[in-house]
């Protein structure tokens, strides 16, 4: 199959704008009782977009799906309803238990507590039953227990092409000239780390080799072994920043030892200084502006200022809104921090 035969490539964020259900709808009517190929390169998104678009290819009965790059969550369930499922040999499949945004900021009293614990219980029972039915598609294609499935989504590790046709989540694995395997970037690496999704094991592009990024993920990798089975190390220690920096699911010790060479540990220490340096420079930014809030905001006044006079845009601000204004760029900057 070759790039020139796609009816339809979904790629980006499950949901997003070329990801959608619309196109999805229009190219199956357009080609109905016709083969449609499908070209995937996503690492997920919006589960009820996948799980809308995996029903539609279903229902169309002759839809073939071709994944390249990396392919993650939504995006591997929206294949889940083709006829035919193919991967290029450089691409990589990941599945992972169903997650959610949640932030909460305040100041909470027990009541208040209580509620959010009730609140936070409903979502993991509405998260359990999710990952069950997921489990229940992901083990029809793979013709496997539903229990099985779910031990591989808890461990959340990438499978390769082959691990993916081992595993059942696709029928043919193919090497097309045209179809280069990832790169991995400092970008697309912090991106999913943020959403909590494993760094897969795949070359460094160019552009970002000798970034200070590349050299603490050299540094950690020259004395841990990646892990290739997500199933094997699933009783593994899970160290979450380690794995994340080294794109594992779990770090293989021996005796619960990791073993350390004098030149390891160098590595280590001057890539960590790197970053010492950083939030040390930033640090003294957020003295300086912690000292200034320190001090009076003004010198008094027996002024009178008439506030209904002073409403525009152009009116000086009081003691107490420049007080605040400075508050919230110190706590903006020791966020970024």
């Amino acid at each position: 199959m070759s790039k020139t035969a796609y009816n339809i490539s979904l790629k980006g964020y499950v949901g997003g704008s070329d990801f959608d259900r619309k196109t999805v709808d229009t190219t199956l009517a357009q080609n109905e009782g016709k083969r449609v190929n499908v070209l995937i390169d996503s690492l997920g998104g919006s589960l009820a977009t996948g799980l809308s678009i995996s029903s539609a290819f279903r229902n169309h009965g002759n839809v073939a799906v071709h994944f390249v790059g990396l392919n993650a969550s939504a995006a591997t369930i929206a294949s889940l309803g083709a006829a035919h499922i193919s991967m290029d040999a450089g691409a990589m499949y990941l599945v992972h238990k169903c997650s959610m945004a949640f932030f909460e900021w305040g100041s909470l009293n027990s009541d208040q507590f209580a509620t959010l614990i009730a609140d936070c219980e409903k979502i993991k029972a509405d998260l359990d039953k999710l990952d069950l039915n997921v489990a229940q598609l992901y083990a029809a294609r793979c013709k496997r227990k539903p229990e099985d499935l779910l031990v591989l989504m808890k461990v959340g590790g990438w499978l390769s092409a082959k691990e993916a046709l081992e595993w059942g989540f696709v029928d043919e694995i193919t090497d097309l000239a045209d179809e280069p395997a990832p790169k991995l970037t400092d970008a697309l690496a912090s991106a999913m780390a943020s959403e909590g999704m494993p760094i897969p094991n795949i070359p460094l592009s160019e552009a970002d080799k000798d970034s200070a990024f590349t050299r603490f993920l050299a540094a950690l990798t020259s004395f841990f072994k990646p892990s290739t089975n997500p199933i094997t190390t699933a009783m593994n220690k899970t160290y979450t920043f380690l794995c994340a920096v080294l794109g594992i699911s779990a770090i293989a010790l021996t005796d619960n030892k990791a073993s350390l060479t004098d030149e390891d540990l160098v590595k280590i220490d001057n890539a960590l200084k790197e970053k010492d340096d950083v939030i040390a420079s930033k640090d003294a930014t957020i003295a300086d502006l912690q000292a200034k809030l320190d001090k009076k905001p003004a010198e008094d006044t027996s002024t009178v200022v008439d506030d209904a006079k002073q409403s525009g845009k152009d009116a000086p601000k009081n003691h107490v809104e420049q007080f605040v204004d400075t508050y919230n760029s110190a706590r903006a900057l020791f966020n970024e921090v």
